[in-house]
């Protein structure tokens, strides 16, 4: 990772990542026409539906977990929830994407009140299927750590993470890069 990447510019490694090298093609496109990349802009309205995550790889063997996470809740000058957790999918074989997978905590659209919010997607490599089983680590969305989560269940650094920025809709602004 550069000094310039994007996840260490807007503090997503440090917050909630530690450094990790990027292995595998993921892609998030929500609404069939709104493809998620580091640092754009989404509005509450445009993110209400869960999004469709493609998950690259070529050994369909190879089992994948998703995790998304709002660092800023609920606000990002007091993220006292930090982190939120948004989404929680396993087992998603490679080269398919998220509906393949078993939804352990149900898509929660962000609704961001005050200030600018970072929704982040990690994609973690499985060391096996059927390795996270949820109820064992989470007891609610309010202070989930994707560090502490990704110890328990063996998953390693991340393959790949992105993330997008979004505040309430009457909302102007935003983080820049």
């Amino acid at each position: 990772m550069s000094r310039l990447d994007p996840l260490i510019v807007s503090g997503v490694i440090g917050d909630v990542l530690d450094p990790f090298t990027r292995s595998i093609d993921f892609n998030v496109v929500y609404n069939n026409r709104m493809q998620v990349y580091n640092g754009c802009g989404l509005r509450p309205s445009q993110i209400v539906h869960q999004p469709r995550v493609d998950v690259g790889g070529d050994d369909l063997r190879t089992f994948y977990t998703l995790v998304m996470v709002d660092p800023d809740a609920p606000t990002p000058s007091n993220p006292n929830q930090r982190e939120y957790l948004h989404w929680l999918v396993t087992n998603i074989p490679a080269t398919t994407g998220a509906h393949f997978g078993n939804e352990i905590i149900q898509y929660e659209s962000p609704r961001p009140s005050l200030g600018i919010h970072r929704y982040i997607f990690v994609l973690f490599r499985q060391l096996t299927r059927d390795v996270v089983n949820a109820p064992d680590i989470i007891d609610s969305r309010e202070n989930f750590n994707t560090r502490d989560f990704a110890r328990f269940y063996d998953l390693n650094s991340p393959v790949a993470a992105m993330y997008f920025n979004s505040n309430r809709e009457s909302g102007t602004g935003g983080r820049h890069i």
